[in-house]
């Protein structure tokens, strides 16, 4: 049987991505096939948490694949059914709007809206400070359209940042593994 194949793809929650690559080691140690995909900033931005090139080249070393980076790279995916199962993480307050309302104008939402065209699962690892005021209706949207699942998350700060979610990256093997079989895994908050 072949292996699953997983769009990972990064958008620029920068204080995440040490989780989001960890989870990526997991789950090609599990025999996935990850391809990376990464948003414009999240491919491009050196911030305090690292430099982009060091990050992207580590991403390329593990997956053994170059990164989806563009629009037009992006966009295959769906009729070449390239994934099996598309999973965005982290996804920063900006990507979620832009998936709840169809908004289609970087490598990650056109890697979603292609896979979409499949009709299989979207998996949303949230990280964002403004998910319980701005953007908590765009959570609600997307909990309520069809083939998107969420990695259960929590307040990560609540006395400091009350609007503040994060998705628990360690439950994402466990999310996948449901979503792949249509189901969201419970408890969503945690």
């Amino acid at each position: 049987m072949n292996a699953v194949k997983i769009g990972f793809a990064m958008c620029g929650s920068f204080c995440t991505f040490s989780k989001a690559l960890q989870q990526m080691e997991v789950l090609l140690s599990k025999g996935y096939e990850v391809i990376p995909i990464m948003s414009f900033n999240a491919y491009s931005t050196d911030t305090r948490f690292g430099k982009a090139k060091d990050i992207c080249d580590k991403i390329r070393d593990l997956c053994q694949k170059d990164i989806i980076c563009t629009i037009k790279d992006a966009e295959p995916i769906g009729p070449k059914k390239i994934t099996d199962i598309m999973l965005v993480a982290p996804c920063t307050g900006n990507t979620l709007a832009k998936l709840a309302n169809a908004v289609t104008d970087t490598p990650v939402t056109m890697a979603v809206k292609s896979h979409l065209r499949q009709q299989k699962p979207v998996i949303i690892t949230i990280a964002t400070n403004d998910a319980l005021g701005a953007s908590a209706q765009n959570i609600g949207k997307l909990m309520n359209t069809r083939h998107y699942y969420f990695v259960p998350f929590k307040q990560d700060n609540p006395l400091e940042k009350p609007n503040s979610l994060v998705a628990d990256f360690s439950l994402i093997p466990d999310t996948l593994s449901y979503a792949l079989n249509h189901k969201q895994l419970q408890p969503v908050l945690i």
